[in-house]
């Protein structure tokens, strides 16, 4: 099979489009008042926010097979490779760490759990599994795995004192693990159990390797046409899968269940055919640029976004007339944004405008050839 070397620019437009997705979603003008896409879903369910961790996860599954393939063909050894990913994943769990505990790092309460931590945990595993593994057969065999394995341990293993197969917001087993180990260390909207737990890691890696099959498939030798098409099938046979299991596994991302591992891999595969047809077929690149510039630094933009909004929306506080204090973040969408708009579209205006800010760090850092990479 001839392989191809070529960098995707509609990967790096894709992953771009994703951190702005996330950013975007991260910074409202205030919590109260969103149009309902731009949060999660309650529990069941799907909306435009639910779409961004997991394509984030697929995106990180289809660089890295193409990143090691290279690597390997220009003579880098296994040894060599597996210590890169090594150090790469404790310095994006590092830096989850660094944002959870920012800016007071109290450790008896810090949470171990998170957004960079998950992406570490699935990137490491993922890589291993790509590894160690002799081919691509061996490698959906462990995806179908996660996701099975997953699946049973929640609707066979009982809960203490609850019982088995509940899916119920904090009663089911994920939830119970998290409380076993995570104990004062998890979401502190919950405290007692965590989006991004121990066991819904599973199905998590699993979007992971979804992406790192879809790797595999782009570094063939299959026309750019007939790559499109395929994955604009697949895509819309994972969609029909996972929509079809949302019948007895719904769909939910707080627990990151099978269908919806399944789910969002169709979605990110169809997204993805988009990009990969309209920038790398067509050849209509223009348009993405600043996509690929939020791309280049996208892990520094989420901490950047991570420490302004922890340091103006919570720590800052200014003194009102009646003597109260306010957030500078609430200090600044009452007095510039409220006006322009209703309640919900100034914090939408809001969250564009923190958006244009972080593209302008972006921006300055890719003029200035400063790309941070884990």
């Amino acid at each position: 099979m001839a392989q191809q070397h070529e960098r995707l620019m509609s990967l790096d437009a894709f992953r771009g489009a994703t951190i702005a997705g996330m950013m975007l979603v991260n910074n409202p003008g205030t919590w109260s008042t969103i149009y309902p896409q731009l949060e999660h879903a309650e529990w069941n369910g799907w909306t435009f926010t639910d779409w961004i961790f997991p394509f984030f996860l697929w995106i990180v599954g289809v660089a890295m097979t193409m990143s090691f393939a290279h690597r390997q063909e220009r003579g880098d050894t296994k040894k060599q490779l597996l210590i890169q990913v090594v150090k790469r994943s404790l310095i994006i769990f590092g830096l989850g760490l660094f944002l959870a505990g920012f800016p007071f790092f109290n450790l008896s309460t810090i949470r171990i759990p998170g957004v960079l931590q998950r992406i570490a945990v699935c990137y490491f595993i993922a890589s291993l599994i790509v590894f160690y593994t002799k081919n691509m057969r061996t490698q959906v065999y462990w995806l179908a795995g996660f996701l099975i394995s997953y699946w049973l341990m929640m609707k066979l293993i009982p809960v203490p004192e609850i019982g088995a197969g509940i899916m119920e917001r904090g009663k089911n087993f994920s939830a119970y693990i998290d409380s076993m180990f995570l104990s004062g260390h998890m979401w502190g909207y919950t405290k007692t159990w965590d989006p991004e737990g121990i066991v819904s890691t599973l199905p998590a890696v699993a979007t992971t390797l979804f992406g790192v099959m879809t790797g595999h498939y782009l570094r063939s030798q299959h026309s750019k046409e007939e790559k499109t098409a395929w994955m604009f099938v697949v895509g819309n046979i994972l969609l029909f899968v996972g929509a079809t299991l949302d019948m007895w596994l719904p769909i939910n991302k707080s627990i990151w269940t099978t269908s919806y591992s399944i789910f969002m891999a169709g979605w990110a595969l169809v997204c993805f055919a988009m990009f990969y047809w309209i920038i790398d077929v067509k050849g209509y690149k223009r348009w993405v640029k600043p996509f690929i510039i939020f791309g280049m630094n996208a892990i520094t933009v989420f901490v950047i976004s991570g420490m302004i909004g922890r340091l103006y929306g919570s720590v800052i506080k200014l003194k009102q007339p009646d003597g109260s204090e306010i957030s500078l973040q609430g200090y600044i969408f009452r007095t510039f944004f409220l006006p322009l708009a209703s309640p919900i579209n100034a914090s939408l205006i809001y969250a564009i405008c923190f958006l244009l800010f972080l593209y302008l760090t972006a921006w300055i850092m890719w003029k200035r050839k400063w790309f941070l990479k884990a």
